[in-house]
């Protein structure tokens, strides 16, 4: 039976900005059927920072799953057939950083095509920042400086912002909508997660009460832009954790 092609696109959350908070991790191995998922992380966005990859495996524990990752910048981070391993998983989780590096070392590797192949296979798409914006045909990045509008993957046919509670972003991304830079699309804050079956948004998770999401579109003559807040599920009655960058 053939597995639907899922994304769960994070604001900011996950294990590398909620120390002791799971429940955005836990949700993406909920999405899948097997009992011991198979997760492979992607650090490309960050330079594969070892710290990165170490919290990964802390948090993603051989106990409850198979944990690897595969680094572009390590002679010895990588599986000797990408395409294959790739296909072989069932969570594919992208860290976050520089999503123009990402894509740049991506399309140099090939695994842009790779992706595409293992999501339209049924492989869970994930990640969080960078992360996030991968998927989507376009995105709001401020990791080099001001916001701006770049490319992305195309997976998902609408626009993205990530960490929607800095003010500089979300202006950015209401202007690029407003002006046609951008298309509609869909803006998550940190702790809430974006979660796509199809090119559909079937629901919005968080791991924090007080984390939104929205849908933005242009709007009419007398309002250039339509910000409309999307219902959120919270995952959990955890305190809320301490945000770290």
């Amino acid at each position: 039976m053939s597995r639907p092609r899922q994304i769960l696109a994070m604001g900011g959350g996950g294990f590398s900005m909620e120390a002791g908070n799971a429940l955005l991790d836990d949700y993406v191995l909920s999405l899948t059927s097997s009992e011991r998922p198979r997760v492979c992380f992607l650090p490309t966005a960050s330079g594969d920072a070892d710290h990165y990859i170490v919290r990964f495996y802390r948090a993603f524990s051989a106990g409850r799953c198979e944990p690897s990752h595969v680094s572009l910048f390590r002679r010895d981070g990588g599986a000797a057939d990408l395409a294959n391993h790739l296909l072989a998983q069932d969570v594919v989780y992208v860290g976050g950083g520089s999503v123009i590096s990402l894509l740049g070392a991506w399309n140099a590797h090939g695994i842009d095509v790779m992706l595409r192949a293992a999501w339209e296979a049924g492989v869970v798409m994930t990640g969080l920042s960078a992360g996030s914006l991968c998927w989507f045909s376009h995105g709001i990045t401020a990791f080099h400086g001001e916001p701006k509008a770049v490319r992305g993957l195309g997976l998902l046919p609408w626009s993205n912002a990530v960490h929607y509670d800095e003010e500089g972003r979300r202006s950015a991304f209401r202007d690029g909508v407003a002006t046609g830079e951008l298309p509609p699309g869909y803006a998550s804050c940190n702790s809430a997660a974006l979660h796509f079956v199809g090119s559909d948004l079937a629901r919005v998770v968080s791991s924090r009460e007080k984390a939104r999401a929205y849908r933005v579109s242009p709007g009419g003559p007398d309002t250039p832009i339509a910000e409309e807040e999307l219902s959120c599920d919270f995952l959990g009655a955890l305190p809320e954790p301490a945000l770290v960058a």
